[in-house]
């Protein structure tokens, strides 16, 4: 089954976080929200998801390396770089990075990204590539 994560260009809207919290407290039935994540700004999310990164993320769904070393070896880049790239992706809930021993493992839940990356903005002067 495919499991997508969403990406939209906004800022992260939390405002139905606490009605959902106290609901689930209450025992109430609370149907699950589809995963979600928020970036800022465009130029932002073309930093997070440019080509080297998404190579990354394509090289850990696909082999499920069991350490830096060696997804620096699947996409013939040095492991300094490949871990300052991953900690970024970690950063943004994009990857996990589990104790694998002493190598640190990446891990991705999802195997789709599907953006939504609106042309215009609610007041119609389009995206701010530098908000």
């Amino acid at each position: 089954m495919t499991q997508t994560l969403h990406v939209q260009i906004k800022s992260a809207d939390r405002s139905d976080l606490e009605d959902r919290l106290k609901a689930i407290d209450a025992g109430e039935d609370v149907d699950p929200s589809e995963p979600t994540l928020s970036i800022e700004n465009l130029e932002t999310f073309g930093r997070v998801f440019r080509s080297t990164n998404l190579e990354l993320l394509e090289a850990i769904v696909e082999h499920e390396p069991e350490s830096i070393r060696e997804l620096a070896r699947l996409v013939d880049r040095n492991p300094p770089e490949v871990l300052e790239n991953v900690n970024e992706l970690a950063d943004y809930g994009l990857v996990e990075l589990e104790e694998n021993g002493r190598a640190k493992r990446p891990v991705v839940w999802y195997d789709e990204i599907d953006a939504d990356l609106p042309l215009t903005t609610k007041s119609g002067q389009g995206p701010k590539a530098n908000a």
